[in-house]
């Protein structure tokens, strides 16, 4: 095999140049581990921003994978098959829904969240036509198409990509205040979307009580609450759902990334008959969408879910990790939070040491994380991750902070 910098230069020579990797290539990966060209294995601590909860290749996954990938794998649509009700089944019935429409990426699925609210709004609420708003968070970050960055507060997403699809309002995360001002004020509001924790902001968690009282809020004033659990479902906060830390049940929930374990691009909308079968057929829709395969593959990655009670023991390990961090004696450390493994660390830079040299550094050690902005590193394993892994992992990360 080659060494790291043929392929990087690769990479730079024909690809575009949206990303900002972190100089390591990698080839294989095996439940908490990854391995580079050169043979060095680490320790896996982005999962893939949380696609890979149940870890690199499980093996019931990736034989659901194979088997499905010798007798079917698309369709589209235009027919029926024979693997896509039984996903539909075990989702509606896991989650408490009428229906999903699934699709591929966050992004579609954030979109046609967008598009059953707006939907709902005009045949439901009966708001004027073109007229529906929904109310979004500065600083979320819900994907990268025209509609979402219009709905962005961050530069470098929105920036440069205008002009913005308009109807949307955005206010301060965990401001309850200026929610409720604005239920109050605007009849034409037709959702609310949220990150139950603001991944890409830096872990942000909201104060206790938060979704509750939004989503109460809306239920008084006839809004939808749009929960995107995009990063944060599925077993990653300590529970099947962030909301579910609230007890909070979404009108509509958005599902991606470990939806499939990191084996495909799988997401899906959930919600009930009253919001889904707004839209009719031929207007709205997917080629890939519910194809037999990544149907299969959804299957088996919720299955192990369950079955390896990793939500229970992303709980366990994830205060496991917050107690040893707050533990370091380090001047770069200035605030560790999280919830399950979702996790950061706020980090006071000294001198020309920021959040991207540690991770550089961390990298030389064995541990696999990555900066979301200049100050902040997200730390967030598979699920599958032991006591004793945990363990060594925070030995090298107490050990470059220190």
């Amino acid at each position: 095999m080659k060494p790291s910098s043929f392929y990087i230069e690769r990479e730079n020579c024909f690809g575009a140049h949206n990303y900002h990797p972190l100089p390591v290539v990698l080839c294989e990966g095996n439940g908490i581990y990854l391995k580079d060209v050169e043979g060095k294995k680490y320790f896996d601590f982005l999962s893939a921003y949380s696609a890979v909860n149940q870890g690199h290749c499980h093996p019931r996954i990736i034989a659901g994978l194979v088997n499905q990938a010798q007798k079917l794998t698309l369709t589209s649509r235009a027919f029926y098959n024979n693997v896509l009700g039984e996903f539909e089944e075990l989702v509606t019935k896991m989650f408490g829904y009428d229906k999903i429409l699934p699709m591929n990426t966050g992004a579609e699925a954030v979109e046609t969240a967008i598009k059953l609210c707006r939907k709902w709004a005009y045949k439901v609420k009966g708001i004027t036509e073109n007229s529906a708003t929904i109310v979004v968070c500065n600083n979320n970050f819900h994907g990268r198409t025209i509609s979402i960055v219009s709905m962005s507060s961050d530069p470098d997403s929105y920036g440069g990509f205008g002009p913005f699809t308009p109807g949307f309002i955005k206010i301060d995360y965990n401001n309850i205040a200026q929610l409720e001002e604005l239920l109050l004020t605007n009849p034409n509001i037709a959702g609310f979307l949220v990150e139950p924790i603001q991944g890409e902001a830096g872990v942000f968690v909201p104060d206790e009580g938060y979704l509750h009282k939004a989503f109460d809020l809306c239920k008084n004033h006839n809004v939808l609450f749009i929960a995107d659990e995009v990063q944060t479902g599925l077993g990653r906060t300590g529970k099947m759902l962030a909301c579910d830390h609230e007890n909070v049940h979404p009108d509509i929930l958005i599902l991606g990334k470990a939806l499939s374990g990191g084996v495909l691009p799988v997401s899906g909308v959930l919600a009930n008959n009253d919001i889904m079968l707004t839209i009719l057929p031929g207007e709205h829709g997917s080629t890939f969408g519910g194809n037999p395969l990544a149907c299969k593959v959804a299957i088996e990655a919720l299955s192990v879910l369950v079955d390896e009670n990793m939500a229970e023991n992303a709980e366990i390990r994830g205060m496991q990790f917050r107690d040893a961090i707050s533990n370091i004696k380090s001047e770069f450390i200035n605030l560790v939070r999280g919830k399950g493994l979702l996790n950061a660390i706020v980090v006071e830079p000294q001198g020309d040491i920021n959040a991207w040299q540690i991770c550089l550094r961390l990298k030389e050690h064995g541990l696999l994380a990555k900066p979301t902005h200049e100050h902040i590193i997200r730390f967030a394993p598979p699920l599958i991750i032991n006591k004793d892994e945990m363990d060594s992992a925070l030995n090298i990360i107490s050990s470059v902070l220190e």
